[in-house]
């Protein structure tokens, strides 16, 4: 069968496993199989790292085991989606402590990406809300393991991109909310130093994001929208209705172009003619704007694209992100998904991406010219003591790697140890060496 990751780049020719039950999971990790194989969610990784001649496919691995109404801890399979999450839990009073920009992920691609939200700055990453995570070894059989039980797979796995085990199970505390609705406001932002000083300025906000057009030149340079969201208390507990929008084939490439996005950015920037807007929005648009549009990945073409996403530190943020910002413009090979926000301190985990600063994801349609921009980008991210996003990576080199992982021998380590590094593999743990 053929797949990809959302990107639609690399595809491979790949045997699907669809394991039944967490039996069916271990047994395939103890076969005599010797074909490379990664588990795999729902697909929402971007490149390669759920792809490998053998794929786990965890769709079967999709119910939920216990709720405590009274504490919001929930025990679910690592099939299971957040969309699944919400749709059961919002009506009850209870939202997810962490989600990424779209809610069509499974927990147990949650918990391998150690995905982040709108709230790093104030609640951490995913994996900083899990109770317990059970998984399947090649070594050591099934094991429950936490922060304080088995803490050195739970550091590997969290953030491991599921090269320590087949993650199973997990036990996440879940937040409370009065309503299903978020009171944002939007703030106008005319350059990057005006939008660091607003996310400085409202870090008291539970939620804080921006749209950043990375097209705009001289005193424009980052120019900006700054979404700031509260849950709010009022607004009843409805759950989001499912969009029938759909891009139904891939979109011809040409379309997407340097015109077209500065377009787009010119248009969204000034969507709104006030410096300051308030809306008391559903968490639907809030949370996930793109989950309205299915397969909204077709309009970058048949080639695919990538999505580049990097971590500068606090102290380096601004004028490293303001020469990124100038390099992509003087190349004139903007992305209209750019994605500007601010972390809190990172955890202890040895590959998740957070680290105290600031992060800005954006989409690139893959060409020559576009992998040409990425390596002078990845230079700039490395001198100023950034890091890539694995989650997103088709293309990283080791060195990068290196550099930007200081914990990378601990993991590597752990994959030994649970005998993980003879039986999982993916195309990007092969291409990077780990």
């Amino acid at each position: 069968m053929k797949i990809s990751g959302w990107g639609k780049y690399p595809l491979v020719d790949a045997t699907i496993l669809a394991p039944q039950n967490t039996s069916e999971c271990q047994e395939i990790l103890i076969s005599d199989n010797q074909e490379m194989m990664i588990s795999r969610g729902l697909g929402r990784s971007y490149g390669d790292s759920s792809l490998a001649s053998q794929v786990i496919q965890t769709k079967y691995l999709d119910h939920f085991v216990a709720f405590d109404d009274k504490t919001g801890l929930i025990t679910c399979d690592a099939g299971v989606s957040l969309s699944d999450i919400l749709n059961s839990m919002v009506p009850k009073g209870w939202f997810l402590p962490v989600t990424p920009g779209t809610k069509f992920v499974s927990v147990g691609g949650a918990i391998a990406c150690d995905v982040h939200g709108k709230n790093h700055h104030k609640e951490g990453s995913f994996s900083d809300h899990l109770k317990s995570i059970r998984i399947a070894t090649a070594n050591a059989g099934i094991i429950d393991c936490s922060h304080e039980t088995h803490p050195e797979l739970f550091r590997a796995t969290c953030g491991g991109m599921g090269l320590t085990g087949i993650i199973l199970q997990a036990t996440i505390q879940l937040k409370p909310i009065k309503s299903a609705y978020i009171d944002e406001v939007v703030i106008k932002a005319k350059n990057l130093d005006e939008i660091f000083s607003l996310f400085q300025e409202h870090d008291n906000y539970t939620y804080s994001v921006a749209w950043i057009d990375c097209l705009s030149t001289g005193k424009s340079l980052g120019r900006s929208l700054l979404m700031l969201g509260e849950h709010a208390v009022h607004g009843g507990h409805t759950v989001g209705k499912q969009s029938r929008l759909s891009i139904p084939f891939d979109m011809p490439g040409a379309l997407l172009n340097r015109y077209t996005i500065q377009a787009f950015n010119e248009l969204y920037y000034r969507k709104t003619s006030k410096v300051r807007t308030e809306h008391h929005i559903h968490y639907e648009p809030f949370f996930y704007p793109l989950d309205g549009l299915h397969n909204w990945n077709r309009m970058y073409g048949k080639g695919g694209f990538t999505q580049y996403q990097f971590a500068l530190p606090k102290e380096s943020g601004k004028e490293g992100m303001r020469e990124i910002l100038n390099r992509i413009a003087a190349s004139k090979m903007g992305s209209f998904l750019a994605v500007l926000k601010a972390f809190g301190k990172g955890n202890s985990n040895y590959m998740s991406f957070p680290i105290e600063g600031y992060t800005l994801a954006l989409d690139f349609k893959l060409n020559e010219k576009a992998l040409n921009l990425l390596d002078e980008l990845d230079k700039i991210v490395m001198d100023y003591g950034g890091r890539l996003y694995l989650c997103k990576d088709s293309r990283m080199s080791r060195s990068m790697l290196e550099h930007g992982y200081p914990d990378l021998d601990k993991f590597i380590s752990v994959r030994r140890e649970y005998g993980a590094d003879k039986v999982l593999n993916s195309l990007q743990s092969t291409r990077l060496g780990i």
